[in-house]
């Protein structure tokens, strides 16, 4: 039928992936789920008529008879305007409406490093779209981005805002892409400098800002990433089942309406299951409960343990990587994610399996242990401590270990989180009373997960005990 469901990007490890859908208009900290009978004005202003119509003429045919522009909590956003149907095709923009990487000049692209990611590259073609101003073919839709004052994002956020932050991985993780942003400016300010009349005198906050709309409101499209305007403008429902599709033989993007609606109702896609990090870091928002927070375990081998370079040779040798030279080994942090903890069947999904098995192998205490886990491996599917160990002592010691850590995790989020509840916010900071909302919202949320699995190993641990 030549439809491509849009998905996530394959990732570098600096990058984090791109949505369905991403959505930087709504600037609030926190708000509600979305419902059909939500408080809502469609908007009929001059700037959404011209937009509408710069639309129609950049894409040479109707984007859409039954949607409308309006605002609503989240900002702006996407209404019907007719009723709609289930199965509708509600949403039909050709992909000459998008902004690419082509809309860079050929000769452009020699100059530009091989390593910078397609985001980057389109975030580079915006800027050149907003240096031109009203001149641009591009102005409708670059006049209805958000301002860099709007915009929460993390790598925006002062030292001093960061702080709040710190228990959370968030925090060392937005140093890291603040850092990879710089990297990347400094690469594609030498290959800007040689268009002067297109891009102007380039600054740092200029591509930053940039580059986090790319990141917060691109699409995934065949050769890479895109701008689309006007999809952008649809809004997040979770339990939606619409997604935005390609239509490789019709040469455009679409969306199917999974339900009903009557005549003034917002309409929603679905863009994934995210948390609250991923929220902070690509949207700049947080929601106050989050269902799919999860939290960032960082674990080692400590070099002062007697089996040090045996225990880093076995998790290399199974898969769970360890850096090595020719002459020693080096400890890596081993990054698990865990959930909140449910059981079922006997079973408990949130904590990984992989989390566990390491802690098995950090509990060792002699060679015989270690080579045990290594030759039942061997005699099952090859992977390493998946089964609980015979010696239920030491089954117990290892998971006291995750224990601990999450114990300590807990402490460094509780202390974190009464400091933002003593802290004194200025009046008229209305920016920072938004982002200490959202580090209350970050870090209340990781602080649910590590209880639900910190209560559970508790469990675990009395039952190796008593048994």
């Amino acid at each position: 039928m030549g439809i491509v469901l849009r998905g996530a990007i394959p990732l570098r490890t600096h990058l984090r992936p791109l949505y369905l859908s991403s959505r930087l208009r709504c600037t609030l900290a926190s708000f509600p789920s979305p419902t059909s009978t939500q408080s809502k004005e469609v908007c009929n202003s001059k700037e959404n008529d011209d937009f509408l119509q710069w639309l129609r003429q950049k894409s040479g045919t109707e984007i859409s008879s039954v949607l409308s522009v309006g605002s609503s909590v989240f900002g702006r956003s996407l209404f019907a305007s007719k009723p709609i149907e289930a199965g509708d095709c509600i949403l039909k923009i050709p992909f000459s409406a998008h902004i690419s990487v082509d809309n860079l000049p050929l000769e452009m692209m020699p100059l530009i490093p091989n390593e910078i990611d397609s985001q980057s590259l389109v975030a580079v073609a915006l800027l050149a779209e907003q240096n031109l101003g009203q001149k641009s073919d591009w102005a409708p839709y670059v006049n209805c981005l958000p301002g860099l004052g709007e915009m929460h994002n993390s790598i925006f956020w002062s030292k001093e805002e960061l702080e709040m932050i710190r228990p959370s991985f968030v925090y060392s993780e937005t140093i890291e892409w603040r850092k990879q942003f710089e990297k990347d400016f400094l690469a594609l300010k030498t290959a800007m400098e040689n268009f002067p009349d297109l891009f102007g005198n380039v600054q740092l906050e200029n591509f930053l800002h940039a580059r986090a709309l790319v990141s917060s409101r691109a699409w995934e499209i065949i050769k890479g990433v895109a701008m689309i305007p006007f999809a952008d403008f649809l809004n997040h429902d979770g339990s939606s089942n619409s997604v935005l599709a390609i239509n490789v033989k019709e040469q455009r993007d679409e969306v199917i309406a999974d339900r009903s609606y009557a005549v003034g109702d917002e309409v929603f896609i679905r863009y994934g299951k995210f948390s609250n990090a991923t929220l902070l870091l690509d949207f700049g928002f947080t929601l106050p409960v989050n269902c799919y927070d999860q939290v960032r375990i960082l674990m080692d081998v400590t070099s002062d343990d007697p089996l040090y370079a045996q225990k880093c040779q076995l998790l290399h040798e199974h898969s769970l990587p360890t850096k090595l030279n020719s002459n020693t080994l080096k400890k890596k942090q081993r990054s698990f994610l865990i959930k909140q903890v449910r059981t079922s069947k006997g079973k408990v999904k949130g904590i990984p399996l992989a989390l566990r098995a390491f802690a098995r192998v950090l509990s060792a205490t002699s060679v015989i242990e270690l080579e045990e886990m290594a030759k039942e491996a061997a005699q099952s599917d090859g992977r390493l401590a998946r089964s609980p160990l015979k010696n239920r002592q030491r089954e117990m010691q290892a998971h006291l270990i995750l224990f601990q850590h999450l114990d300590r995790m807990i402490q460094g989020h509780l202390a974190a989180l009464t400091g933002l509840q003593n802290m004194n916010v200025p009046d008229s900071s209305e920016a920072f009373s938004t982002r200490r909302k959202m580090a209350k919202d970050l870090l209340g949320g990781e602080l649910r997960v590590l209880h639900s699995a910190h209560s559970w190993l508790a469990a675990y641990c009395k039952d190796m005990s008593s048994t």
